[in-house]
């Protein structure tokens, strides 16, 4: 990791009285489409936003490789240097984009953050319902809104509904949503729709947390 200052993009209020950081998902940079559409929605909604890329993908933008994320221990341990560096962690809520949202999950309660937001938890690789990446789920402790699409090949609502979820954790369902929340044409709702929904949720949340 180095000593190299993490580099954050931070959108919204800075007096607000809590930041929402986001981490990419595994394949797109802190700036893509969705990233940049969803800290608009939430600065717009009163709440300082922060993103950071993890070392694999700050790499990236140095030298334009693709490369595979980091491993997991080097993921976590960058999540804690993340909250360290915005300060007090009963003032910030992590999550991300599904690896990073999946990630946050994995820390949140040894940080000690005020709260935890998924945008599409990987809950299992698509078309491999068994391989499950819940085990955590089941006792978190800090309080949870995972966004997901109610298409997301990641998990489908009558699966997730048998994971046993710890009662932390609380659902946000996006409707006709794929993985980065684009429903079908024929649904009668875009993209934008269904991000600008999940970012009111959140904000509602967010209004939980810090109250």
């Amino acid at each position: 990791m180095g000593n190299d200052p993490i580099k954050f993009i931070f959108d919204g209020d800075e007096t607000a009285p809590l930041t929402i950081v986001l981490a990419h998902g595994a394949g797109a940079p802190m700036d893509s489409s969705f990233m940049n559409a969803m800290a608009g929605e939430l600065a717009g909604r009163g709440w300082r936003v922060a993103r950071f890329e993890f070392p694999y993908m700050a790499k990236r933008r140095l030298d334009g490789k693709k490369r595979g994320p980091d491993r997991a221990p080097v993921l976590v341990a960058f999540w804690g240097d993340v909250v360290r560096a915005l300060g007090d962690p009963a003032k910030v809520l992590i999550g991300g984009k599904s690896m990073g949202g999946r990630v946050a999950s994995m820390v949140a309660d040894d940080l000690g953050v005020g709260g935890l937001v998924c945008l599409g938890y990987p809950f299992h690789p698509p078309g491999k319902p068994e391989n499950l990446r819940t085990e955590h789920l089941t006792g978190l402790k800090t309080p949870t809104l995972i966004c997901h699409g109610t298409r997301d090949p990641f998990g489908r609502p009558d699966e997730i509904a048998g994971y046993g979820l710890s009662r932390a954790i609380n659902l946000h369902w996006v409707d006709d949503g794929e993985h980065d929340f684009k429903p079908r044409k024929s649904s009668g709702r875009t993209q934008s729709q269904n991000i600008s929904d999940a970012a009111a949720a959140i904000s509602d949340f967010a209004k939980q947390i810090g109250s």
